[in-house]
C-alpha cells in the first residue's frame, strides 16, 4: 500500500514508518525538515502540515496524522485545525485517513458519560482536549473513511515491542494485570494491522499491551 505518514520524524510518526516499511508498503514521508530522516528508503514531501492540500494525498491508499503539537497557546487550536484541514481535503476521496490519538477522549465508563480528560487533571490540557475535538469532528464527518487509534494512558516511548495487544472501542481498557499501558513499539504494530485488515472504519478504537 500507498502510505503517508504526517510528522514521520516524530516520536509515533518515525516508529509508524519503520514498522510500514518493515512491512513492505511504499511509505510517503510528510515533515517540515527531511535532513531529520534517518532513511533515503521513503519518498519525501518536505513542507508545513498546515499547507498540505488534496493534490499531496492524491496517489496515498492511508494518510496516518501523527501531528504532535508543542505545547503552546496554539497547541488546541493547531489540533484541531490540522484534523479539519484533512478532513476537507480527504472527503470524496479514496484514501483512508488514520489518526494517532490521545486517551484522553476515552470513556471512563459503560454509559459514556464521563471522559478520561474530565476525570483525570493530567489530561486535562491543550493536547488531549485538542484530540477529543478532532474525534468528535470525525464522528460528525461524512464522505470520509477514517480511524482514531487512542493509546492507553501510559504511552511508553522506551517499552518493549511484544506484537501482543488488546482492543478496546470507546472505553478504557485496561490488561489482565490491571494496568492501562502499551509501547509505541506496539502501538506501530497495532495500527499497521488496521491499515492491513481494517475492522474499524469510521470508528475510533483502543490499544493495551497484553499481559500473561
Amino acid at each position: 500500500m500507498k502510505i503517508g505518514i504526517i510528522c514521520a520524524t516524530g516520536k509515533a510518526g518515525e516508529l509508524i514508518l519503520n514498522e510500514a516499511l518493515a512491512r513492505g508498503h511504499e511509505v510517503t514521508a510528510i515533515v517540515r525538515n527531511k535532513s531529520k530522516l534517518k532513511t533515503d528508503k521513503v519518498k519525501v514531501i518536505e513542507k508545513d502540515a498546515f499547507s498540505l492540500t488534496k493534490a499531496d494525498f492524491i496517489d496515498l491508499d492511508v494518510l496516518v496524522n501523527a501531528y504532535g503539537a508543542p505545547l503552546d497557546k496554539d497547541t488546541e487550536s493547531n489540533h484541531i485545525k490540522l484534523g479539519r484541514l484533512l478532513i476537507n481535503a480527504l472527503a470524496h476521496t479514496k484514501t483512508r485517513l488514520i489518526v494517532v490519538g490521545g486517551a484522553g477522549s476515552l470513556f471512563t465508563d459503560k454509559l459514556h458519560q464521563k471522559r478520561v480528560v474530565e476525570t483525570l487533571p493530567e489530561f486535562v490540557h491543550p493536547i488531549a482536549n485538542g484530540q477529543l475535538k478532532n474525534l468528535l469532528d470525525l464522528e460528525s464527518s461524512s464522505n470520509l473513511n477514517w480511524t482514531f487509534i487512542s493509546p492507553a494512558m501510559i504511552f511508553d516511548y522506551h517499552g518493549p515491542k511484544t506484537g501482543k495487544y488488546v482492543i478496546g472501542k470507546d472505553e478504557l481498557i485496561l490488561n489482565a494485570k490491571g494496568e492501562s499501558y502499551v509501547s509505541y513499539l506496539d502501538y506501530a504494530i497495532a495500527l499497521l494491522d488496521e491499515i492491513e485488515h481494517p475492522k474499524h472504519l469510521n470508528q475510533r478504537f483502543t490499544v493495551v499491551a497484553e499481559s500473561k
